[in-house]
Formats: structure tokens, sequence, C-alpha cells
């Protein structure tokens, strides 16, 4: 009997509805990806709107180095801003990476966010000149930087792979920043948001089904 091509996956489905489905969930997932970074990056517009219009500093809720009371900061500080030029510079490639980041689903990226705040913001707490006040949201775009870039070493995906080389050339130019120089600069949240990112990326990394072997 001669085999012939049906057009048919194992499941059932014709390969133009498999195409179909993937192309629909990956355009869900980018409009998922596109809504969140826009609803974030709007909420340090907010917030820097209000600090301008308000009396009072906002900025002094960022990370205060060795202050043990301010550790709060280390989740306040990416939402201000030392000044819209500040906010500005931060948030077009944000948005950029911040979006191809959020590609894998909102789930995975609040966690990788919350592991890139954390590693990001503790690392400036420990490593800054003592009471030195830090805020921006720069360890944010370090890490998903970090994230997208790491993400196709660790998923092996061929997407993700294309991606994550597409934007290491692409910003190839911001990891001078996590160098000591322009005073003013916290190199210190840069290095260590690259370092979150990349941990985010092993953390929340696809996982692989365990091979199974069969004994005859």
């Amino acid at each position: 009997m001669n085999d012939h091509a049906t057009g048919m996956t194992p499941t059932g489905r014709s390969s133009s509805d498999l195409l179909k489905r993937r192309a629909g969930d990956f355009a869900a997932g980018a409009l998922g990806a596109a809504i969140i970074n826009v609803l974030l990056v709007g909420v340090m517009w907010v917030v820097e709107i209000a600090d301008y219009v308000l009396p009072g500093e906002f900025d002094v809720y960022g990370i205060r180095a060795w202050d043990p009371d301010s550790l709060g900061g280390v989740f306040l500080a990416p939402f201000l801003h030392a000044g819209f030029g500040h906010l500005m510079a931060n948030s077009l490639p944000l948005l950029v990476l911040g979006f191809l980041a959020a590609l894998r689903g909102i789930t995975r990226f609040l966690g990788a966010s919350l592991i890139i705040v954390l590693v990001s913001g503790l690392g400036v707490w420990f490593t800054s000149s003592p009471l030195t006040i830090t805020v921006g949201a720069s360890g944010l775009v370090f890490g998903y930087f970090g994230l997208v870039v790491a993400r196709g070493l660790f998923d092996r995906r061929a997407l993700d792979i294309v991606i994550g080389v597409g934007v290491a050339i692409a910003y190839y130019s911001i990891i001078w920043g996590v160098l000591p120089g322009e005073a003013g600069i916290s190199w210190q949240g840069h290095l260590f948001g690259l370092i979150g990112g990349i941990i985010a990326a092993w953390i929340v990394r696809r996982r692989r089904p365990a091979a199974v072997t069969a004994a005859y």
C-alpha cells in the first residue's frame, strides 16, 4: 500500500489550521504584551506628572542606600524619575524591550519583572554610597535587555534566538552603561538590572519534558 500525504497533523488538524491557530495565538500575545507595557509606562508618566504638579518630592521614596527604612523603595524606584528628560530617555527602550520580553506571556513577564526589580534594587541598595537616593526604570530596561537576549540561549526557540540576536545588535551599546562612568548615573542599577534579567530568563525558561526511555 502506498503512503499518501494528507496534510494532517498527529492531532487531526490540518497544517493550515495549525498555522492559523499559532498566528492567532501570537497576535493575541503581541496585543497583550503591547497593552501591559503601555500601561506600565503610562503609570510612570502619571507619577512623574503628579510629582511635578503636587508639592513635595516623590523621589525621596526611591532607593536610599544602606537605609533599612527605605527598602520599600526597591519597588517604588522604577516608577520615579529625576524629571521628564530622565523619563523620556527610559520610555522608548522600555516599551520596545518590555514588549519583546512580554511576548512569551504576561504571567512570565510579570514574574520576570519582579525578579529584575528585586535584583536591581537590592544591588543598588547594597553597592551605592550610603544614603544615596536612586530612582528610575533603567534597571528594568537593562533587565529586559538581558532577559530577551538570554532567553534565546535558554529556551532555544528559533524565534527567541532571532529576537535575541536582533536586540543584542540593536542595543549592544547600552552594555557600556554597566561600567562606572558619568556622575549621577547609577551604573549599579544597570549592572544588577542586566544580571536580574539573565536570572529571570533562567527561572522562567520553558521547561522541557523529561526524556522517556522504554524498556523492551
